[in-house]
C-alpha cells in the first residue's frame, strides 16, 4: 500500500459512502474485457444488503434513543447482564420492539458490533443531540441576526449555565430554543462570558449579527462596567443589554410585600401556616380530613420564596379557599403554635390583607403568564405593563377601599371573626396575655386603628401596597434607552406612532441598517389597505404580511424588534429539565452527555423532525467502525 492509506487512512477510503456501488459501476461498465468469478460478484452484492440491514437495525436503535431522550428517562440499569430481569429502559425497549417488530426477530446482529453498549449509547445519544443542534444552527444562519438568553443554577456541587437562542426563522415565526448546557468552575464575568463566546464560536455562528442580550438582574451579569454585558458588548457592540421582564416583575411583588411593616408579618403567617400543616404529617391528615368534612376540594398551602414567580398570589389564594378548613384545624388542635396562628388569622387586618393581596396579585399574575410566552416582543410587553399599570391606578380608589371592606366584613361574620367597627384613634398594646401569644419581637401585638376601621385600612394598607407597586412597576422595565424603545414600539402595529420614520431610523442606525424612506411610505399605505380586509394584531402578523423584495430594509428592521427578547424564562424552562434529567440516582453522568440529554429532552419538537439516517450517517462518521454501515 503506498503511504497514502497509512494511519487507517484505508480504512476511511474503504467506507467512503457508496464505495461498494461505485467499485461495481467499475467492474460491470469500465472493464467489460476483464472476466470476474461469479462469488466477487455475489460478495459485493451481499456486502451492500447488509450494510442496507445494519441501518435498518441502527434505525430501531435511534428511536429508542429518541424516545428515551424526549422523555427525559435514563437509559442504563444497575445490573445489565444477561441473567438480569431490569437490564435498563434502554435494553428492555430493544426487547419489547424485538417481540413485535418481524426485522429485529430475523436479524441477528454480530456479537461484537450490537451497538447497545454503554460507549454506543453515549454515541447515538450525541449523534440525536448533535443533528437538533446542527438543525438549529441552520435555521440561525438563514435567519441572519439572532439574540442570546443565559442564566446560572447550581446542580449539586456545579454551576450549570444555559445559552438559548432567539430568532426569527424563514417562516416569520420568533423562535426561542436551547443551545447549550455548560459547567461553570468560576463564577465572575469574564469566565461566563468566554464560556457564551466559545458556545457560539464552536455552533459556528458568532460572526453573525447578535442584536440583543438578556440575563437575570444579577449584578455579574448586568454591571455597565465589568459585568458580563459589557463584556460581551466588546465583540458585539449592537447587542443592547434587557433586564429579563419576568425576573424584574418577581422584584416588584418581592418589594412590595416587604414594603409595609403589616404585609411583612402577613406573609410570615402564611409562611409559619404552611410549615404547620406540611411539616407534620398529623396535622396534614387533620387538614385533609377537614378539607373532606367541609366539602372544600381538596388541595394544599402553597410555599413563598422569592425565586417561584408568582408564589405570593398562589400562598393567598389557597389561604382563602381553605379559610374556613384552616380555622376548624387549627381550634381542633389546640396547641400553643396552633392557638398562635389563628389568633393572628382571625384579625380582622389580616382577613382584610388576604383580600386586598389577592385582589391587586390577580392583576399582575396575568402579566407575569403573559411574559413567560416565547413569542412575545418588547412592544407588546411595554403595551400590557402600562395597562396593568393603569388597572392598580384605577384601584387606588374610595370605591375600591369600600368594596374591599365589605368583602372583609362578610367573610368575617361568615367564619364568626369579630369585626372592627370603630378604634381609638391611636396604637394600644394588649393588656392581657390572649391565649400566650407573642405577636411581634418586643412582645406587644397591635391592631390598625383610626377614627374609622375602613379608612384606616385604606390608608394604611390599601394605599402603600398600591403605591409602592404602581412605582416600582413605573420605574422598572426601563433598561433599554428609550431612543431605542422607540423605534421599537415604532414596529408595533397597536403603537401610537406606528412606523414613525424619525423612531424606526434610529433603531436603524443603531444596527447599521440603511432604512429607505420609500419603503417605509409604501407599507404605511400597503399595510392600511391590508387593515381595512382584516386587523393587523401584532408585530409577527405586520412582518409576515411584508415581501422581502418590496421591503428589504423595514423587513430587517421589523425583524430586528422581534427577535430582541423579554425574558430569559427559556432559560428557567431549561433548568426544570435539567432537575428531572440529573436526579440523584443519575449524579455519576459526565457534562457532555448531560448536556446532550438536555438538549433532547428540553428542543422535543426538533427532536420528533430529526431524519433518523443522518443521525445514522453521523454515528457511521464519529469514529472507524468494524462494519461499514455506509
Amino acid at each position: 500500500l503506498s503511504s497514502k492509506y497509512h494511519n487507517g487512512d484505508f480504512m476511511y477510503h474503504w467506507q467512503f459512502e457508496n464505495h461498494d456501488l461505485i467499485s461495481l459501476d467499475f467492474i460491470l461498465n469500465r472493464t467489460p474485457s476483464l472476466h470476474f468469478p461469479n462469488f466477487l460478484y455475489d460478495l459485493l452484492f451481499a456486502s451492500a444488503t447488509e450494510v442496507s440491514e445494519r441501518r435498518e437495525y441502527l434505525e430501531r436503535i435511534v428511536a429508542v434513543t429518541c424516545f428515551l431522550g424526549k422523555q427525559g428517562i435514563s437509559f442504563r440499569g444497575h445490573d445489565e447482564t444477561e441473567e438480569s430481569d431490569n437490564k435498563g429502559n434502554f435494553r428492555e425497549c430493544m426487547t419489547l420492539l424485538e417481540k413485535f417488530d418481524p426485522f429485529l426477530q430475523r436479524y441477528t446482529p454480530p456479537s461484537n458490533t450490537t451497538y447497545i453498549s454503554c460507549s454506543s449509547q453515549n454515541e447515538m445519544i450525541e449523534c440525536c443531540s448533535q443533528e437538533v443542534t446542527a438543525a438549529i444552527v441552520h435555521e440561525i444562519k438563514e435567519s441572519q441576526m439572532y439574540a442570546i438568553m443565559a442564566d446560572e443554577a447550581r446542580d449539586g456541587r456545579t454551576e450549570q449555565l444555559a445559552l438559548c437562542v432567539r430568532y426569527v426563522s424563514v417562516e416569520g415565526v420568533v423562535k426561542e430554543r436551547f443551545l447549550a448546557l455548560t459547567e461553570m468552575p468560576k463564577f465572575d464575568a469574564a469566565s461566563i462570558n468566554t464560556a457564551i463566546e466559545n458556545q457560539l464560536q464552536e455552533k459556528g455562528i458568532e460572526r453573525l449579527k447578535c442584536v440583543a442580550q438578556t440575563y437575570d438582574g444579577a449584578a455579574v451579569m448586568s454591571r455597565t462596567v465589568g459585568g458580563v454585558q459589557a463584556h460581551f458588548q466588546k465583540k458585539h457592540p449592537e447587542a443592547i443589554y434587557v433586564h429579563c421582564y419576568a425576573h424584574e416583575l418577581n422584584l416588584i411583588l418581592c418589594h412590595t410585600c416587604r414594603a409595609v411593616t403589616e404585609t411583612i408579618e402577613f406573609f410570615n403567617m402564611l409562611e409559619s401556616l404552611h410549615s404547620f400543616f406540611s411539616a407534620s404529617l398529623v396535622n396534614h391528615h387533620k387538614f385533609m380530613d377537614t378539607q373532606k368534612k367541609l366539602g372544600l376540594e381538596q388541595s394544599e398551602l402553597a410555599q413563598l420564596s422569592n425565586t417561584r414567580w408568582a408564589c405570593q398570589v398562589r400562598s393567598v389564594t389557597a389561604v382563602l379557599n381553605n379559610f374556613p378548613a384552616i380555622i376548624e384545624c387549627l381550634s381542633s388542635i389546640n396547641t400553643p403554635i396552633a392557638v398562635g396562628l389563628k389568633a393572628k388569622l382571625c384579625k380582622f387586618s389580616s382577613v382584610y390583607l388576604l383580600i386586598v393581596l389577592k385582589d391587586l396579585l390577580s392583576v399582575t399574575e396575568c402579566l407575569h403568564r403573559y411574559l413567560q410566552k416565547e413569542t412575545i416582543d418588547i412592544a407588546q410587553a411595554q403595551t400590557y405593563k402600562d395597562a396593568v399599570v393603569e388597572t392598580l391606578k384605577q384601584k387606588r380608589s374610595d370605591a375600591t377601599a369600600i368594596d374591599l371592606h365589605a368583602r372583609t366584613r362578610a367573610m368575617c361574620e361568615a367564619n364568626q371573626i369579630a369585626v372592627l367597627e370603630q378604634s381609638s384613634g391611636q396604637r394600644q398594646k394588649k393588656k392581657r396575655m390572649d391565649g400566650f401569644v407573642v405577636e411581634s419581637t418586643c412582645g406587644a401585638g397591635s391592631e390598625v386603628c383610626g377614627s374609622s376601621v375602613s379608612e384606616e385600612l385604606k390608608r394604611k394598607l390599601l394605599f402603600p401596597c398600591l403605591d409602592r407597586m404602581i412605582s416600582e412597576l413605573e420605574k422598572r422595565f426601563s433598561g433599554i434607552s428609550q431612543e431605542l424603545l422607540n423605534g421599537i414600539q415604532a414596529c408595533s402595529p397597536t403603537s401610537n406612532h406606528f412606523l414613525s420614520e424619525p423612531h424606526l431610523s434610529a433603531l436603524a442606525l443603531h444596527y447599521h441598517i440603511e432604512l429607505q424612506s420609500e419603503e417605509v411610505t409604501v407599507a404605511k399605505n400597503f399595510l392600511k389597505l391590508k387593515s381595512e380586509a382584516g386587523a393587523i394584531p401584532d408585530m409577527s402578523t405586520m412582518y409576515s404580511l411584508l415581501d422581502n423584495e418590496i421591503f428589504p430594509t423595514l423587513k430587517t428592521v421589523i425583524q430586528v424588534a422581534l427577535t430582541i427578547p423579554v425574558s430569559s424564562c427559556s432559560c428557567e424552562r431549561s433548568f426544570s429539565v435539567l432537575r428531572r434529567l440529573h436526579t440523584w440516582l443519575r449524579r455519576t453522568m459526565g457534562q457532555s452527555r448531560l448536556q446532550h440529554l438536555a438538549v433532547m429532552s428540553v428542543e422535543k419538537e426538533m427532536l420528533e423532525r430529526v431524519d433518523h439516517q443522518k443521525v445514522i450517517d453521523r454515528f457511521a462518521s464519529l469514529k472507524v467502525r468494524r462494519h461499514r454501515l455506509k
